[in-house]
């Protein structure tokens, strides 16, 4: 096999996973793309579950593991509690930089629509895997940064968090042209920095009134996670 025969598997199903979303596209299609054969793509990832998953993994695999570099190295610095801000800002800027700071990012962020569109019991999976231990991570340094907020409270706020992340991400460009170009989503700093002053002042909003049903499903041991952002 040559030696960039999985990297150029990997290029096309990007592309056509973004041009046409994940269920569209088939197997015979992005071996035709690539313009290698059936048999390539099988020593490489045996299956399209598998391909979807190493197309999403090539491009999450980098910025999880700033995120939690950056986390460790926050948290050595802060005596493993460091502010929220600083958590927030070690959770958002890889992210942030991947998506605006090169061509292939934004087109593995338009991937990241289709995702977010066709999701299923198929495709979830796939995303729960790659970012179980990025949320376990770092809802605990949530609640080390916010310990006044109950678990269900915080599960609230970083799950908005999460949201205003990913639809800066996704649909950034709509605010260039609604603002007639005042706002910049390309100035990755000044991105981060809104995002992290907005995350932070929910993070710090005293804590709203708990339902009956919230309040019998908070486990006095704290939050136990099993679902990706």
């Amino acid at each position: 096999m040559a030696t960039g025969t999985k990297e150029q598997i990997l290029d096309a199903a990007e592309r056509m996973f973004a041009e046409n979303g994940i269920h569209a596209v088939s197997l015979r299609a992005i071996i035709a793309e690539a313009d290698v054969n059936l048999a390539a793509v099988h020593y490489h990832f045996g299956s399209k579950d598998a391909l979807v998953e190493a197309v999403f993994e090539r491009r999450v695999g980098p910025v999880n593991e700033a995120r939690l570099a950056w986390l460790d190295r926050l948290e050595a610095e802060w005596d493993g509690a460091p502010p929220v801000e600083e958590v927030l800002r070690a959770f958002v800027t890889p992210a942030i930089q991947l998506a605006m700071d090169s061509e292939r990012g934004r087109t593995f962020m338009k991937t990241c629509g289709r995702f977010y569109t066709e999701a299923g019991d198929q495709l979830q999976p796939i995303f729960d895997r790659l970012f179980r231990k990025i949320i376990e991570r770092y809802v605990a340094a949530f609640q080390k940064a916010c310990p006044e907020l109950p678990p269900a409270e915080l599960l609230w706020r970083f799950h908005f968090t999460v949201g205003v992340m990913v639809h800066t991400l996704l649909d950034s460009e709509k605010l260039r042209r609604i603002s007639c170009g005042a706002c910049d989503p390309s100035d990755v700093e000044a991105v981060v920095e809104r995002m992290v002053n907005f995350a932070a002042a929910g993070m710090k909003t005293p804590p709203a009134t708990l339902t009956h049903k919230e309040q019998a499903a908070v486990e006095p041991e704290g939050i136990e996670v099993g679902v990706s952002a």
